[in-house]
């Protein structure tokens, strides 16, 4: 996972609210906690593709709740490695994250995506995602907007 974390920081470092460094600063130990805790419970889960045979894991996707808005999943830190994109990784995680959020009771998802990433718009816009027509200042370069999709499970 911690391979994973840093190829995402590097890949698309706007996509992520943690930079590089810190995440190469936190040790093993560290990724296996947080691994343990997103695996059990109903506030917190990450989901990653493994496809098996290989060493490396191809992506990656979480859920959390918010506590303004208990009835909602909101998807984030969504990556998929470059050999992977464009075939059913991303709709496998996004999927995961749905049956874990419906399985706790909420039947809404919510991501937001920096504005101009037209490719990942048109992803998630294939999953059933809708631009809500709301935008966010992005929480770490409050110069970009995010524009925010949601979908029904």
């Amino acid at each position: 996972m911690r391979a994973l974390r840093l190829e995402m920081l590097a890949d698309t470092p706007l996509a992520f609210l943690e930079t590089i460094a810190a995440a190469a600063a936190r040790p093993h130990e560290a990724y296996r906690q947080r691994i343990a805790h997103a695996a059990r419970g109903s506030q917190l889960a990450q989901f990653v593709a493994d496809p098996g045979g290989r060493s490396r894991l191809v992506g990656h996707a979480g859920g959390t709740v918010l506590p303004e808005d208990p009835d909602e999943t909101v998807i984030f830190a969504v990556y998929v490695t470059p050999a992977s994109r464009g075939g059913k990784v991303l709709a496998e995680l996004v999927e995961a994250v749905a049956a874990w959020s419906r399985d706790c009771g909420r039947e809404r998802l919510m991501l937001e995506v920096v504005t101009g990433n037209d490719r990942a718009v048109r992803a998630y816009e294939k999953l059933g995602f809708e631009d809500t027509g709301e935008r966010v200042p992005h929480p770490v370069h409050p110069v970009l907007t995010e524009l925010r999709m949601r979908r029904r499970i």
